[in-house]
């Protein structure tokens, strides 16, 4: 469908689809005072006006923009892709189209907003926006984009319209994103789905241009974007912030009147909400995300299912989730099969679900948790008790968490006296996210940090980097060694909370989050040893070294430290800007003292 409109769209317009050119131009301007008076920042600039072109900076926040409706005929149906070349396989429209909308006994009537995620077709190239992927490496762990999966963030319509034939208008806006953002992406779809709902296609237009106006995504930077006459200021976490923290810089009074949303996070749910029916069993819980068992939520709508999913996910930050998850996953989902099968153990992944259909489809699964309507912020469900999963029979069962788990860890009374307190004297919710996010936090950093302690004693001595040998490998990672640590260097020494520590760590190990975890760790590690062995080399006298070698070897040795400088780039290796220039001058007064003939040869095999 084609996606024309005028020009002066309303207050957010910018320019027409037929204005837009393939190249660099008018990019100069800064993109807030577009907007309408944003206070400038310079940081602003990062990754703007670097030979970036039409739609580049869109596709740093989103793949696309999808509106879904429903056709009498064909049923669920992609009305509109934009941009307008923007790929989808046949596989994920279908996909997309199923997850957009509310399965049939949601009844949500009125504005609905969820999330949802999915795995990318295979075979599908990798898009190379390198420029704006290299701000990747300065995200927190559990906000790295996965090249196998997209997000999608709907914002789905359902009223009545006595002129269509079904009786009612059905319609989802969708922004797919590689960004799991979702406060962020909610807010936006806030700020433009209703206005889209009344003034569509022209609307849709203006407010992607708005997109393409943005500064790239850089952690830790201060960042407005414009959208439709409404300016957002957000920041995104680094890796560099202390857990826990939000960092969202106070602006001055005379800014304030310029910025119209201020979002205190891009990612987070508010975890009370979604824990508020089970908070008596948020420690067990923690211990089965943790762990990576299968889990499933059964909620009466893709809302709650979404908010909870996330909320699990996000309780063992800052620690990644490393198996997959399906805030709302539905019976015509790609993966239907793979997951629901018998013929196997459930899989580690955690899904939330609303067709009454799954309650027998995956009654096999070892934890199920049943929730009901989560209630308006300052009301308080009755808290469910712990079921045996026989009890579990149809989605109409009675809320509770069906399991025969039995956790670890001894419960923690202070917590739950806490959120009671909290709710007996009416604490915002708010408030009470932040108590419970804390203790979370507090609980996954007394596990985590033995196990950061071990690895850490793996690293080789600094002492044992040779610059004329080969970066010495990281010692094996023996679980009984790590365990005989505990008993002096445990989580006792930082949490209040007794119980069999040991075989939480001996399932942990066992879990598909220690193997995600310890391989990234592995690779930082490897990388630090890199960087320190390209420092080892700096610090060498080079060309004191080639007076005693021959014009092979010299030849040999400069080739190979060209290869450090490309790995060193491509990987993103933690090194000092002044060590790469240092290393590029050794390389040209090497090659310099080369006979002419190899000069020109190895001047030609790459940059230096």
């Amino acid at each position: 469908m084609a996606l024309r409109g005028p020009a002066g769209l309303g207050p957010g317009s910018r320019r027409p689809l037929d204005e837009a050119v393939a190249g660099t131009e008018g990019r100069e301007a800064p993109a807030l005072m577009a907007a309408g008076g944003a206070p400038e920042d310079n940081e602003q600039d990062d990754g703007r006006g670097q030979g970036l072109l039409r739609w580049d900076c869109f596709s740093a926040w989103l793949h696309c923009v999808c509106v879904v409706g429903f056709d009498l005929e064909l049923g669920q149906a992609v009305e509109v892709i934009y941009p307008q070349h923007s790929k989808l396989t046949d596989k994920e429209k279908t996909n997309i189209c199923y997850l957009s909308f509310p399965d049939s006994n949601s009844g949500c009537l009125g504005d609905t907003q969820f999330c949802f995620r999915f795995r990318q077709s295979s075979g599908r190239r990798v898009s190379l926006h390198c420029l704006l992927d290299q701000f990747d490496k300065d995200l927190p762990v559990y906000l790295k984009k996965d090249p196998a999966y997209f997000y999608g963030y709907v914002y789905f319509r359902q009223v009545r319209d006595k002129t269509l034939k079904r009786g009612y208008f059905q319609k989802s806006l969708v922004l797919i994103s590689k960004l799991p953002y979702i406060h962020f992406f909610h807010t936006v779809l806030k700020q433009i789905a209703p206005e889209y709902f009344e003034k569509s296609e022209p609307y849709l237009e203006a407010a992607c241009n708005d997109v393409d106006r943005w500064p790239a995504p850089v952690p830790g930077k201060t960042l407005y974007l414009p959208i439709m006459g409404v300016v957002m200021k957000v920041r995104i976490p680094t890796c560099h912030d202390k857990p826990g923290t939000t960092q969202i810089v106070q602006l001055t009074q005379q800014a304030d009147t310029n910025i119209s949303v201020i979002l205190p996070t891009v990612h987070e749910v508010d975890i009370f909400r979604c824990f508020c029916p089970v908070f008596l069993h948020s420690q067990m819980l923690w211990e089965l995300v943790l762990l990576g068992e299968p889990l499933v939520v059964m909620a009466p709508s893709p809302s709650e299912s979404s908010e909870t999913v996330l909320a699990l996910v996000n309780c063992i930050s800052p620690l990644k989730y490393f198996s997959d998850f399906r805030p709302y996953f539905t019976i015509h989902d790609s993966e239907f099969k793979e997951y629901t099968t018998r013929t196997q153990a459930p899989p580690s992944v955690i899904l939330g679900v609303t067709n009454p259909f799954f309650a027998k489809t995956l009654q096999h699964w070892p934890h199920i948790i049943r929730i009901g309507d989560l209630k308006p912020t300052g009301e308080i469900p009755k808290q469910v008790k712990v079921k045996k999963l026989k009890n579990l029979k149809t989605l109409d069962s009675k809320p509770g968490v069906y399991t025969s788990y039995k956790p670890y860890l001894n419960r923690d009374e202070e917590i739950i006296k806490q959120l009671q307190k909290g709710v007996q004297q009416k604490r915002p919710s708010e408030a009470q996210s932040v108590i419970l996010r804390r203790y979370f936090l507090e609980l996954t950093q007394s596990f985590i940090i033995p196990l950061e302690r071990y690895v850490a004693s793996l690293m080789p001595l600094q002492k044992s980097i040779s610059p004329w040998k080969s970066p010495p490998q990281l010692r094996q990672f023996l679980p009984e060694e790590f365990m005989k640590t505990l008993e002096k260097t445990g989580p006792q020494l930082t949490s209040r909370i007794k119980g069999d520590w040991i075989g939480l760590y001996r399932h942990f190990l066992k879990s598909p989050n220690f193997d995600g975890w310890f391989k990234t760790r592995r690779k930082e590690m490897t990388q630090k040893l890199e960087a320190l062995h390209l420092e080892a080399l700096c610090e060498e006298d080079l060309l004191l070294w080639i007076q005693k070698h021959t014009e092979v070897e010299t030849v040999d040795l400069v080739l190979k430290l060209k290869n450090k400088l490309l790995q060193a780039d491509r990987e993103h290796l933690p090194v000092k800007p002044d060590t790469m220039e240092k290393l590029r001058t050794h390389i040209d007064a090497i090659i310099l003292a080369l006979p002419e003939d190899l000069q020109g040869i190895l001047l030609k095999t790459g940059m230096t």
